[in-house]
């Protein structure tokens, strides 16, 4: 089985709760919380781990509540190899209104690092042997290096490791600059990419494919939302719609698509298969309330459903 190194940078306790009805002022009973580990490299273990794939999760953590975190994974049977930090972990609060049937999420400041422990990690990482594929997923922490997420690239290569980048910001800008097998922005990502206001529909292809000749990228797979996703490849650009459900939370829908794709690379599928099993986890996932994960069930479902159309 291929050997996956999942990578949260920013990691975070999820707690999940719901209440008959946010009001003002007043004491608010709620209902017996949830405490799940979070981030984006996390969800995508976890979402493996139901796909009955391993990986081995490397994350920063500190305090008490990055003991509490670890626990959390270890209950679910997650390869851990956490990096001390002198931070906390963050806790995240996520409230589900019954009155109205809306979500409320609260993202909590991210732990705070610094040079020596960022240089820890990488150091760390450089050790594991017959990587297959590293995935760096989720925002970054105060205190990161810009570059972090190139020296990641690098140390993927030196490995002859698929690096694939799911963040945003200046971490993705200077990630992309030593390339990438696929990484995965959403449209508002790729519109800061560029330095637009919008991007159109129809010039998101020419626009992913100047991106991918300039900074050495293989794959790039676009998220669209409930509108699927737009994959770009050497040869093709094809968009994956997934079949419309009732939404019930968007939490770890786009780290699910990621495990999925991943997933699948790990079995030798082809990369259209694998964007449309990709598709069909994170559609998956927004049937599940607060931060839970898909049903692989609802995946085998979902997935006959996924239509794929060819575009320019």
């Amino acid at each position: 089985m291929s050997k996956i190194i999942t990578i949260t940078l920013n990691p975070a306790i999820d707690k999940s709760t719901s209440i008959d009805q946010l009001l003002p002022e007043k004491k608010i009973r709620c209902g017996e919380p949830i405490f799940q580990p979070g981030g984006g490299g996390i969800n995508v273990s976890r979402a493996l781990k139901k796909l009955q794939n391993s990986s081995n999760c490397v994350y920063f953590s500190g305090g008490y509540s990055g003991d509490f975190f670890s626990a959390l994974l270890q209950q679910e049977s997650i390869q851990i190899h956490p990096i001390k930090s002198k931070g906390i972990t963050r806790e995240n609060f996520v409230v589900f209104d019954q009155s109205n049937q809306l979500q409320y999420r609260f993202g909590m400041p991210g732990i705070i690092v610094d040079v020596e422990e960022c240089m820890m990690l990488l150091h760390e990482i450089e050790q594991m042997e017959n990587v297959d594929y590293m995935v760096v997923s989720g925002s970054m922490p105060i205190g990161a290096p810009p570059d972090l997420c190139s020296s990641l690239s690098k140390i993927a290569k030196q490995k002859s490791a698929k690096f694939i980048i799911d963040t945003s910001g200046e971490s993705l800008s200077a990630g992309l600059k030593s390339g990438a097998f696929l990484i995965k922005p959403n449209l508002s990502e790729l519109q800061s990419l560029c330095k637009q206001a919008s991007i159109r529909y129809e010039d998101i292809p020419t626009i992913g494919k100047k991106m991918m000749e300039e900074n050495h990228i293989e794959n790039m797979i676009v998220s669209l939302g409930k509108e699927g996703a737009i994959l770009i490849t050497q040869n093709e650009t094809l968009h994956l719609t997934p079949p419309q459900v009732n939404t019930v939370s968007t939490v770890g829908a786009g780290d699910s698509m990621v495990a999925g794709i991943i997933h699948g690379l790990s079995q030798q599928w082809s990369l259209i298969d694998c964007a449309k099993y990709g598709v069909a986890c994170g559609t998956a996932t927004t049937l599940q309330p607060g931060t839970a994960l898909f049903n692989t069930i609802d995946i085998k479902l979902l997935l006959p459903e996924v239509s794929v159309k060819m575009i320019n």
